[in-house]
């Protein structure tokens, strides 16, 4: 058939001048533009830059949540359900009131409820005025210490209504600066030559896979997978392989992390580098909890440090901030929150290992399991199977260093 049917032009719809959704607020435009300025716009960056406005504004407004889309060329919705995902981002809708200036975090898990905290949270939310906004929070990162509080971005342990009142009073809500062995006495202590020895061809790699295997070291995350294996699994994907170092768990005992990190952090990073060189990782995410703030300033300081003077060519390594969501201690949730989204559980298989990270293999390590890397090929698998708890080959090497 050859019969055509006229359309009057009257009835063909015009494309949407804006985008479906929230109108965008020009102030809100304004500020969300001057507040990004060069930062990456990459949907991964989505998390990142709601803390920005977060920490700028004290809150994620309706009108800064459709600005935010609009510069990342994100849908409105996408932005709302990943801000309202995470606890530690305040969505104040139109006609909502706003948090109050200072959030006091009071640790409800199970060391701190041993220590009083549930007391401690009833007496807080009584005596500390109307400004002060009081919540029960999971694992602050700080059982060695219960109770456990965190008032703004400061966290500490031994806390007290009396030091808590105080801490407010003075407007303590900045974590405290770390002090840390740095770059430069980590290089002088004989720091980074174990990984420059890798680079230079003067360690083998068979018999670096093959110590890590004796040695016995499994994750020190949870799951306790041999460590030397799965370099020799991730390692047999096709490339480009990335790597995911997971420094959000928040069990009882995973304070651990922190107590290494706040100390000797360039021993981590090692770990951490040696274990790209063996596997042969191309970039490296850092996922560090959002309420270690002190653990942050210390790593984007040094790790600044290591590039500007690396004693080898470097894999590109990014830093990304958690925003309190205790299921991003597990692998697939971590590595979900990293490119921007929710942190929801993958379905296995595929195993990270096959398909993580914007979906190429994928090597995903706890903080401590790589802290250990240098010691056991410096000394050897020996040392570390003596060190296992209760007969477990490298378990619990943790009580060697603390104290």
């Amino acid at each position: 058939m050859n019969d055509r049917v006229a359309i009057p032009l009257s009835s063909i719809r015009k494309a949407r001048p804006h985008p479906k959704g929230r109108a965008v607020d020009a102030a809100a435009r304004a500020e969300i533009e001057s507040l990004l300025g060069s930062a990456p716009r990459a949907p991964e960056y989505l998390i990142e830059n709601l803390h920005r406005v977060q920490d700028r504004f004290g809150q994620l407004s309706a009108a800064h949540l459709a600005a935010l889309a609009e510069a990342m060329k994100l849908s409105q919705a996408e932005v709302f359900e990943v801000a309202t995902f995470y606890h530690h981002f305040d969505v104040v809708k139109e006609g909502e009131e706003a948090p109050a200036k200072v959030t006091v975090r009071v640790c409800d898990t199970l060391s701190c409820q041993m220590a009083g905290s549930v007391g401690l949270l009833d007496r807080l939310r009584t005596t500390l005025g109307a400004n002060v906004r009081v919540v029960a929070a999971p694992c602050i990162g700080r059982c060695e210490e219960a109770p456990a509080v965190s008032v703004g971005q400061n966290a500490f342990g031994g806390a007290t209504a009396e030091k808590v009142a105080t801490m407010v009073k003075e407007g303590l809500v900045k974590a405290p600066k770390t002090n840390p062995i740095g770059y430069a006495r980590y290089r002088e202590e004989g720091g980074y030559k174990l990984w420059q020895a890798c680079l230079a061809g003067e360690r083998d790699l068979e018999s670096v896979l093959k110590t890590m295997e004796d040695a016995g070291l499994r994750g020190l995350g949870g799951a306790g997978f041999p460590t030397g294996r799965k370099w020799r699994i991730v390692r047999g994907e096709a490339g480009p392989r990335h790597m995911a170092v997971n420094i959000d768990e928040g069990e009882p005992g995973t304070f651990k992390d922190r107590y290494y990190l706040e100390r000797d952090p360039h021993r981590f990073l090692e770990g951490m580098l040696v274990a790209a060189w063996a596997v042969g990782i191309e970039r490296i995410w850092i996922y560090l909890r959002d309420e270690y703030h002190g653990c942050r300033e210390t790593l984007e300081k040094e790790l600044a440090l290591l590039k500007a003077d690396a004693p080898g060519p470097l894999p590109q390594i990014e830093l990304r901030r958690g925003a309190g969501a205790y299921i991003c201690g597990e692998e697939s949730a971590m590595i979900e929150s990293i490119e921007g989204k929710r942190g929801m559980p993958r379905l296995r298989p595929p195993y990270v290992a096959q398909v993580g990270l914007f979906g190429r293999p994928t090597l995903e390590h706890n903080f401590e399991t790589l802290f250990w890397v240098r010691e056991i090929l410096e000394k050897g698998a020996g040392g570390s199977r003596a060190r296992g708890a209760t007969g477990a080959r490298g378990f619990a090497p943790s009580a060697s260093r603390a104290g």
